[in-house]
């Protein structure tokens, strides 16, 4: 199991660190390339319910001024809950604020920016200590998380937001398996909270395979305090929920809904932990 340095909580039952540090540079750059050669119809379409890709390249433009201005720069003036909103009501309410004050900015503007803000973001994640606390991740169901988990899950919102702008503009899914599998890798670290409100005996293992040369194996372990992906995987888990790369990430962002991507599925054993483990939501949802 891994130790986390003193006076820092105890995160081990996430299963081995992840470092994304290396992978922010080249995903700015495969966003940039990718806004860069969008015709104004694509800027037009709708990439997400509600939003056009040039809405949601505003949202990703307000992410990047928000991770420099927490992360970097310690500001903390801005919008708050008020004290009858939930954290993702919240988080829906500024982002559609955002969005909507950016409309006015053309397509240019918004690519020029991100390309500029962005790089200030590349350099910041590059930098970063990953075993610091840092902001908590509420689909993980930690606050404070470690810097390496925050890390990675800020790069997963980059990769996915650029998948629905690709898939806007009539482009598939980025077949570039190391940024996938560490996308992947990430969301997995939902699965402990996912499956928090199961009921099993100690010991029993879960076990979600996605294969493809972007998957792995992951395997969820009950300790009685909770689910754990510290603990080493057994021959003859209790569940194995087998899932095509694609179907995965769909699932985990809710591209896809859990009955769409448990029929498309292949089950092994107890199908009840299995239809469990196909709730996972790695975002904001």
């Amino acid at each position: 199991m891994t130790s986390q340095p003193s006076g820092l909580p105890d995160h081990s039952w996430f299963g081995a660190p992840i470092d994304a540090r290396r992978f922010f540079a080249p995903e700015h750059a495969a966003l940039t390339a990718t806004l860069r050669g969008l015709t104004p119809a694509d800027w037009r379409a709708e990439a997400v319910p509600g939003w056009t890709v040039r809405d949601l390249a505003a949202h990703l433009l307000g992410d990047c001024y928000g991770r420099l201005a927490r992360g970097r720069d310690g500001h903390r003036e801005g919008p708050s809950p008020s004290a009858s909103e939930t954290l993702e009501a919240f988080i829906h309410r500024i982002n559609q604020e955002w969005v909507e004050a950016h409309r006015r900015v053309s397509p240019a503007a918004l690519t020029d920016t991100l390309g500029l803000i962005g790089h200030q973001v590349v350099r910041f994640f590059e930098a970063a200590d990953p075993d610091a606390p840092s902001t908590g991740v509420s689909w993980a169901g930690v606050d404070p998380a470690p810097m390496w988990l925050d890390s990675a899950r800020e790069l997963t919102e980059f990769w996915t937001h650029r998948q629905q702008i690709r898939h806007a503009a009539g482009q598939d899914t980025d077949p570039e398996p190391r940024s996938l599998a560490l996308v992947l890798d990430t969301f997995m670290r939902a699965l402990p909270h996912t499956l928090r409100e199961v009921d099993a005996p100690v010991g029993t293992q879960v076990r979600v395979d996605v294969d493809g040369p972007a998957g792995g194996l992951w395997t969820a372990t009950a300790t009685g305090d909770r689910w754990s992906l510290a603990e080493p995987g057994a021959r003859n888990p209790a569940a194995t929920l087998h899932l095509d790369a694609e179907t995965a990430w769909r699932l985990c962002t809710r591209g896809i809904e859990p009955d769409t991507a448990l029929a498309r599925a292949r089950v092994e054993g107890d199908t009840r932990l299995a239809g469990a483990a196909c709730r996972i939501v790695s975002v904001v949802h």
